[in-house]
């Protein structure tokens, strides 16, 4: 496969973070950020799919994101509550 060059700027302290983890995994920064990127791709592929489902899914129920977000919040909510009741 045909590999291309291009120049890409970090702060000073995430290039830092971005050479420990390629020392550690002995590596260069190369395979290190090209690794990333293809894992952020890959994620965001996945999630757009998730989101194709879900929203189908949602069509068919007739269930809108205001629901699921509804949900989501009164889960939470009662999530907290349970851990401060064991808490206290």
């Amino acid at each position: 496969m045909p590999v291309s060059t291009v120049n890409i700027s970090f702060q000073t302290d995430l290039l830092v973070q971005i050479d420990l983890v390629a020392t550690n995994e002995a590596r260069t920064r190369s395979e290190l950020i090209r690794e990333a990127v293809k894992m952020y791709i890959d994620r965001k592929r996945e999630l757009a799919e998730l989101f194709k489902i879900g929203n189908k899914i949602g069509s068919t129920l007739d269930i809108s994101e205001e629901d699921v977000m509804s949900e989501i919040k009164q889960y939470r909510k009662e999530k907290s509550i349970g851990l401060v009741r064991q808490l206290g």
